[in-house]
């Protein structure tokens, strides 16, 4: 037979709210999710696939809005000449059963609902093995059934299975669910499409993560990302290339600081290069290390400055301490009320007998009292 490719994605979690970002980027980041659809048929064309497995999560919820579940089936339903095969996650199991009742009735005619452990042949000699989830937290391996399952001599096997492939606490009441990370060689298949991870991972030369199409959080930096799989014959290696399907770039950055260091310059440094394309770029600077009261001050000054240029900016200082110079007591005042205030906050910040919440309140004060000096002389 000819060499069978398809597009292998997860997780979209289309109806995702982001209540933890700002109210004004919610928006945008939602209908990016919606937009990975799309994204994913024009990866699925490039590779000259007409198939997209779905690992898992299409929606966020089992209960996804009408508007939600509408628009996606109108997305999936456009892309001519593709077929969709969706396996129901840990987010939107089969015990979502109204949601996927309104699925069924709705479908388009190229949707493959995968509600059963059982074969299913997606073109003459390609098996798909899914592993739909019953109910959330299904206690119990779903792939087991992979290793015993029937399939013509000489078909292609591709599993399709979404959870974690390993457990991290031996008395995990959850580790019985655990997919075992040699599943495509016991169960001889040829690939074994993994989702509920949302960055790639690799376990072996035939089981992969694939990732979220649009990243969701800064856990996993970059855009967000599917697999183009080509399998040429049973049992031979298959072809796996990385496709960049996400709209917005997710970066968590460190920024080491030293006192005396332009935390001004330091900061720009750490920026992506073009002002137009930030818009589309959420980052977040975790400034730690050490800097004086003017150095950070600038620091936050700067971060104000180019906060605008982002879809989502966040400067974190919380891990960055504080050396309280005598030139940066000297700018808040030199004598009375104001300086003995300083100083005694400086000494409350660097008392080494206090308990670690005590010194940030006052490390927090003095910088607030400092900087609100330096805006009322600006």
């Amino acid at each position: 037979m000819a060499d069978f490719r398809f597009i292998h994605a997860s997780d979209l979690h289309l109806g995702r709210r982001f209540a933890a970002m700002p109210e004004d980027i919610r928006p945008h980041l939602a209908e990016a999710r919606h937009g990975a659809i799309p994204r994913l048929a024009a990866a699925a064309r490039a590779a000259q696939a007409a198939h997209v497995l779905i690992a898992g999560d299409l929606f966020d919820t089992p209960t996804p809005s009408p508007r939600v579940l509408v628009q996606a089936l109108n997305a999936l339903g456009a892309e001519d000449g593709l077929t969709w095969w969706v396996l129901p996650g840990n987010h939107d199991s089969l015990g979502a059963e109204a949601l996927w009742a309104e699925v069924a009735s709705r479908a388009p005619a190229n949707l493959r609902l995968l509600d059963k452990a059982e074969p299913a042949e997606m073109v003459p000699g390609v098996w798909l093995l899914p592993a739909p989830l019953p109910r959330k937290f299904p206690g119990y391996d779903l792939t087991a059934w992979m290793a015993t399952a029937e399939t013509p001599h000489g078909a292609l096997r591709i599993g399709l299975a979404h959870g974690a492939v390993r457990s991290f606490d031996e008395e995990d009441a959850r580790a019985s669910e655990v997919i075992p990370p040699d599943r495509a060689e016991t169960a001889r298949l040829d690939y074994l499409a993994l989702g509920d991870w949302h960055g790639q991972v690799a376990l072996g030369p035939r089981t992969r993560y694939s990732g979220t199409p649009e990243r969701d959080g800064f856990r996993h930096e970059g855009r967000g990302l599917c697999l183009a799989v080509t399998l040429t014959a049973a049992g031979a290696a298959p072809q796996i290339e990385s496709i960049e399907t996400g709209l917005y770039h997710w970066q968590d950055t460190a920024l080491p600081l030293l006192p005396g260091q332009d935390a001004t310059r330091a900061l720009h440094e750490a920026l992506p290069e073009g002002r137009a394309a930030r818009r589309d770029h959420l980052l977040r600077l975790r400034a730690e290390g050490r800097t004086t009261l003017a150095g950070r001050a600038e620091l936050e000054a700067a971060g104000r400055d180019v906060g605008p240029d982002f879809g989502y900016f966040e400067l974190d200082t919380s891990a960055l301490g504080t050396e309280h110079e005598l030139s940066d007591l000297d700018a808040i005042d030199r004598a009375g009320a104001l300086r003995l205030a300083a100083e005694r906050l400086a000494a409350a910040a660097e008392d080494g007998d206090a308990d670690g919440r005590a010194r940030a309140v006052a490390s927090a004060a003095l910088n607030r009292l400092y900087g609100l000096l330096r805006e009322g002389d600006a």
